[in-house]
């Protein structure tokens, strides 16, 4: 059954390392909870307490808008192959953007991804597992190539425009940060 834990231990490092997919939620106090699946090579873990994911351009924008107003994000990842379990992490993430004095540094971490537009680093405050006996098992067959097809016939002036036009604010009308 659940269990919960101060810091990301090394085992679970490794389970968090061998998932192709995890789930990202987030809300202000007033706004519709978010959450988004989330896929591409696109997370590490950092340290027992902090992890960071890339955001690639999408079609919205809501975490970035949400993380301005209150910065808790939980992450979630279950184990789609092999023994069940959820995992969550539980805390409070920041915004960088590709402009910020962090960027280079954290990006350092992945691979490039083309309309890259955020990384979020999150400080890890709290990390449950539970049993995970109702998720049903997925064979992986890879990632989808259609977003960074998109973003690559955008290119890097097309995306920024895109940003603008879709990406300044949320659903329920909070700014990202992406003026």
């Amino acid at each position: 059954m659940g269990r919960q834990y101060q810091t990301i231990s090394t085992e679970l490092a490794n389970f968090i390392d061998r998932q192709q997919l995890f789930f990202v939620a987030t809300a202000s106090d007033d706004s519709r909870v978010n959450v988004s699946p989330k896929g591409m090579d696109s997370l590490r873990v950092l340290d027992a307490n902090r992890v960071i994911w890339l955001n690639v351009t999408g079609s919205g924008n809501e975490t970035a808008a949400h993380i301005r107003v209150n910065p808790r994000m939980t992450i979630m990842f279950c184990a789609f192959e092999g023994a069940p379990m959820i995992l969550r992490l539980y805390g409070s993430a920041r915004v960088i953007h590709p402009d910020d004095a962090d960027w280079a540094t954290l990006y350092a971490h992945f691979n490039p991804l083309p309309g890259a537009r955020q990384i979020f680093d999150v400080a890890v405050d709290l990390v449950q597992t539970s049993c995970g006996m109702a998720v049903p098992f997925f064979d992986y067959r890879g990632e989808r190539e259609q977003l960074n097809q998109w973003a690559e016939n955008k290119g890097e002036e097309g995306i920024k425009e895109y940003w603008q036009q879709k990406n300044r604010q949320s659903i329920d009308g909070l700014p990202t940060g992406m003026d």
